[in-house]
């Protein structure tokens, strides 16, 4: 299963109010898994960056002004997520907004939204009343943000994938038993399964001889083995 968690850094809120995207980062993930792929541009919003905006990122018109136009990088951005994977998004309604506009404006297709998987709401139903912030978050699952002293939608993206793991139930999810209850979604329906101890263990099926022989083999390796310090 193909899954890609993805952020964007933009001039404002509203693309309709002129507002561009500034920054793309996304991670692949295989199975729940990082993959090593990631994809990472900065873009050229051909307009002046807000005090606000900065503040926020730190993309000022300076940096930004020799970089490709969203045009000019759109195509590599949608063969990277291809036409079916998952994206993973926190607060999904406001990148999807500003992609599915800067695509529009280029006459690219368009993005699904039903393939948009918002962390922030998985959050809130699995933590009500909580911060459900990626800061908050990482505090919640002992994740180490100290580099993010600005946004980045790189370092963003990669910090929301550990993030990810651990709302739906801890690195390599797949691995460990579990039942789901229906097709909503995974964080939300992923019960961990362990196994009770049985009221009455089963009988060994070593035999007395075979017992015997292995009591004389460990008596033949010495004081020092390891047999005999588990016993």
């Amino acid at each position: 299963m193909r899954e890609i968690v993805l952020d964007t850094e933009t001039t404002g809120f509203e693309p309709e109010d002129g507002d561009r995207i500034v920054e793309i980062g996304a991670v692949e993930l295989i199975n729940h898994m990082p993959s090593g792929r990631t994809y990472h541009q900065y873009i050229n919003p051909q307009r002046y960056m807000p005090q606000g905006a900065f503040e926020v990122h730190g993309l000022g018109d300076d940096f930004l002004r020799d970089k490709p136009v969203f045009a000019a990088i759109a195509q590599d951005f949608l063969d990277f997520i291809g036409d079916d994977a998952k994206l993973v998004i926190h607060n999904a309604a406001f990148d999807m907004k500003f992609l599915n506009a800067e695509l529009g404006w280029v006459k690219k297709p368009l993005i699904a939204m039903d393939r948009a998987l918002d962390t922030l709401a998985i959050a809130r139903r699995r933590f009500p009343g909580s911060p459900a912030s990626l800061d908050a978050l990482c505090r919640r699952f002992g994740i180490n943000n100290d580099a993010r002293t600005l946004h980045g939608a790189l370092l963003d993206s990669e910090i929301l994938a550990e993030v990810y793991l651990e709302l739906i139930g801890g690195r390599q999810p797949d691995f460990a038993l579990s039942a789901k209850s229906n097709k909503t979604d995974t964080a939300e329906t992923t019960t961990s399964w362990r196994a009770a101890p049985r009221e009455t263990p089963l009988p060994s099926r070593l035999s007395a001889e075979e017992a015997a022989a292995h009591d004389a083999f460990v008596a033949k390796l010495g004081d020092g083995a390891l047999w005999k310090r588990l016993n």
